[in-house]
């Protein structure tokens, strides 16, 4: 009997945690709505069939307990029990399966009119390619790939002259329009994955893979690499943003395109400056794990230059020339404590290391540090996390929404009630489980940013 009333007890607290339940799908930002509703297809039959089996074992636990009066009935087949059972599973098979093999269908049949964009995974960034005014993607391959060509473009395709190329982590596409992906990867296995738009793929070596999607919200939207690639990988993202048809022509226009880096490049030699120095630095992806603020993934570059470094054997080293080459040359040579040995080699000229150099001299020098840039609280929010469990539009998510937030009054889970104020902000941010809202589970983590990022995510806060 006990066994019978567990089982019955876990049937409706899993219907009712279903329901409750604050893990919910991200918002859908593209066509493929469909693939939501296969999957909750899916789990309506698998659903029925859980709770059919757990109170038919309930059932049967009760109406066949022990009964040392009751006598066994042989019975090695029935034929109309198996026939049922076949017909029911067979229906149910089918019920899940056709939804997603019609759903495939539309996945690989992409659009005529569909736009095309060249997705490059390498670790741990992404790049994107867009065809030029003849609508085509020219050819590459990895016997082109240089540091002067990082794409791998063939520079003898007329095709590929006027390809522009997007060496950063932002992907920028056009409302309502249709657009194919190619995906292919500099190294290892790699998948892209926006979950919003409800598609991924993985990114192989070697050959060229393909989604289609069509954006239908305009917005920014994550990245992920979904596949492990090595020890960088939870760093692998970038941001899909769509915009407008007229601010996306307007937005392309203005990005170089192949010809005119090959231009570039072979008419004017690159100077040691530190202008230089940051374009290199955006372009190899250094950027993305160092920077001129105290919360980097790498080391920071605010300071680095001129300081002792200590490293993880607890030997110290001055930052100096030799020693910022010898890091970008051979990153494991000189591990700096407390970070992980995650940095790939980079295929620099003794010309564009000097220039990454001294850019790194002027912007993070001890003496004469250069002013740190603004911060913006929504990119901040954007960035760390922060929307992934509250919104800014009034929506219920897996915490309190930020829309209206500041100076209204909040009940908590102790039963105090409390005004939203700056203090309290920055407690919630810093010892997130100081103070529960009532209603929302203590599932906030530690934050990973310092008082100046904090004080930025609260004003954008106050501006909801």
């Amino acid at each position: 009997m006990g066994i019978a009333i567990a089982l019955i007890v876990i049937v409706i607290g899993s219907i009712i945690f279903h329901f409750l339940s604050p893990w919910m799908m991200t918002p859908l930002a593209s066509n493929w709505g469909s693939i939501d509703d296969t999957m909750l297809i899916t789990l309506i039959i698998t659903g029925i069939v859980f709770i059919a089996i757990n109170f038919f074992i309930a059932f049967a636990v009760i109406k066949y307990r022990h009964d040392k009066n009751r006598k066994s009935k042989y019975e090695p087949e029935n034929k109309k029990l198996e026939v049922w059972l076949t017909v029911i599973t067979s229906i149910g098979i089918v019920a899940m399966l056709a939804p997603g093999l019609v759903v495939y269908s539309d996945v690989v049949t992409v659009p005529e009119e569909a736009d095309v964009v060249e997705v490059v995974g390498q670790q741990w960034s992404w790049s994107f390619r867009f065809p030029g005014a003849d609508g085509e993607l020219g050819k590459s391959g990895v016997e082109h790939i240089s540091i002067d060509n990082p794409f791998g473009v063939d520079p003898l395709d007329p095709l590929g002259q006027d390809d522009v190329l997007i060496s950063g982590n932002r992907l920028v596409l056009p409302i309502d329009r249709p657009v194919k992906v190619l995906m292919r990867s500099k190294d290892v296995l790699h998948n892209f994955y926006v979950p919003q738009f409800r598609v991924k793929m993985d990114m192989v070596p070697g050959t060229v893979s393909y989604i289609w999607f069509t954006p239908t919200i305009t917005g920014e939207f994550e990245i992920l690499c979904a596949e492990f690639c090595g020890v960088g990988h939870f760093n692998m993202r970038g941001y899909v943003e769509v915009m407008s048809q007229q601010d996306f022509d307007s937005w392309l226009a203005q990005q170089p395109t192949f010809s005119q880096a090959l231009a570039k490049n072979s008419s004017e030699a690159l100077s040691v400056t530190a202008q230089s120095g940051k374009d290199l630095s955006q372009i190899s992806g250094c950027l993305g794990c160092h920077n001129f603020t105290d919360s980097s993934i790498g080391p920071t570059w605010k300071n680095l230059y001129g300081k002792m470094q200590t490293l993880a054997d607890g030997s110290q080293v001055l930052v100096d020339d030799a020693y910022l080459k010898e890091s970008v040359l051979n990153p494991t040579a000189k591990i700096v404590k407390g970070f992980a040995p995650i940095m790939p080699v980079m295929q620099l000229n003794d010309l564009e290391m000097d220039s990454i150099i001294a850019y790194i001299k002027e912007k993070g020098g001890v003496e004469g540090e250069a002013a740190a840039p603004e911060i913006s609280g929504e990119q901040l929010a954007l960035n760390k996390g922060c929307y992934a469990c509250h919104s800014i539009d009034g929506s219920k998510m897996l915490g309190p929404s930020w829309k209206g937030l500041f100076n209204s009054e909040k009940s908590l889970a102790s039963g105090q009630v409390i005004t939203v104020d700056e203090e309290y902000l920055k407690e919630s941010i810093f010892q997130p489980n100081a103070k529960i809202v009532a209603g929302y589970p203590p599932v906030m983590p530690p934050p990973v940013i310092n008082e100046q990022e904090a004080q930025a995510i609260i004003d954008f806060i106050k501006t909801l």
